[in-house]
């Protein structure tokens, strides 16, 4: 595995620090990569570069790069270098991009399959992602509107329940606890677990739901503020808790459902047997989408469960609910966005998230 660390200090590699500032962006983005292997950035699939190939491609014309030249890049591969001027951007990039009449999953996967594309994320493909850190900030307010327009403007004895715990959901566990709430996170690959609770973003981690909602509950008694992770999957804790009828007073996700197939993982496959899911994905990706279909379909009935009993229940932006309709679950969006449940308010005033490098 090639390890990838941003240059620090005054030496500069390329022609001009234009260049050498994205080149260092290019290279935080690996090392602060969930999976800087296979150069995705975080989302499950969301990639810097098509492959190494192209990655050193781009370092290399990068550092060559004038300062009155631009590098195009198309879906992580740098395809041509146009002669601009000094304050012309010195890269332009473009993910992901479909003729309409093409633009779905199974002619985007078959053209990733073949090496022709890659999906970008927001930041991943960017070049922008600072890591987890860089999220929150937008995280934490996110939080704090739902303590402002539900519980008098603080979580303190409330339990949060979510999944999800990669580079952009792993800043739930602390954004929750800064607004003095209760976080449950339901997380079905354990390393993510463990990067989260190592950086402090998250208390303690448990194998058992059961378990995680019986801290959450002394927690919630004693009004102390906490992080709870748990190794499983949010199609199956969640409906476990919806029959054992368990009441979260919140509850959203952060699981990589708006990909079915690199992102989200089905029902059965958490902890030690996760490594069965990524197989399957691999070896029988019609089989696998099938199955993460379902979960969806049965994840997003829990959340709308919640809600019925009486649970302050929004979608974080991962189309968990445009999937579960998909498979069939006519109520999916009984819940709000959280963009306009609480973003949207906030921006209204002249305030709200932002982004940072």
């Amino acid at each position: 595995m090639q390890k990838i660390k941003a240059k620090r200090g005054k030496e500069l590699r390329c022609r001009g620090w234009r260049q050498e500032g994205i080149l260092r962006m290019l290279e935080n983005n690996l090392e602060n990569a969930e999976k800087p292997e296979e150069l995705i950035i975080y989302g499950g699939s969301g990639k810097a570069a098509r492959n190494w190939d192209c990655f050193h491609a781009i370092v290399d014309t990068l550092k060559n790069l004038e300062d009155d030249e631009t590098l195009l890049v198309q879906s992580g591969k740098p395809v041509a270098v146009f002669k601009t001027w000094k304050t012309a951007p010195r890269v332009l990039i473009a993910n992901a991009n479909l003729v309409p009449h093409w633009s779905n999953w199974d002619v985007f996967h078959e053209l990733e399959r073949k090496g022709l594309i890659m999906y970008g994320q927001m930041t991943a493909g960017s070049w922008c992602y600072i890591g987890t850190q860089g999220i929150i900030q937008g995280t934490y307010e996110t939080f704090a509107a739902c303590a402002r327009k539900h519980f008098k403007s603080d979580l303190r004895g409330k339990i949060v329940l979510t999944g999800g715990l990669g580079g952009m959901g792993g800043a739930q566990p602390l954004a929750i606890k800064m607004n003095n709430g209760i976080c449950v996170a339901v997380e079905c690959d354990r390393k993510r677990i463990e990067r989260r609770i190592k950086v402090g973003f998250c208390d303690m981690v448990v194998e058992d739901i059961d378990e995680a909602v019986e801290i959450a509950e002394q927690a919630k008694e004693e009004g102390e503020p906490k992080s709870i992770a748990v190794v499983g999957n949010c199609a199956d804790t969640h409906p476990y808790l919806v029959e054992k009828g368990f009441k979260p007073d919140v509850v959203t996700d952060q699981t990589s459902a708006h990909d079915e197939l690199n992102g989200y993982v089905p029902a059965g496959y958490y902890g030690d047997n996760v490594e069965e899911a990524y197989e399957l994905r691999r070896e029988n990706p019609k089989k696998y989408i099938e199955l993460s279909m379902e979960s969806m379909k049965r994840h997003c009935k829990a959340m709308v469960d919640f809600q019925k009993r009486g649970s302050v229940v929004f979608d974080y932006g991962n189309n968990l609910r445009g999937q579960a309709k998909k498979a069939g679950f006519e109520d999916a969006f009984s819940y709000p966005g959280f963009v306009i449940a609480y973003i949207r308010p906030m921006l209204a005033v002249g305030r709200g998230p932002f982004r940072w490098i």
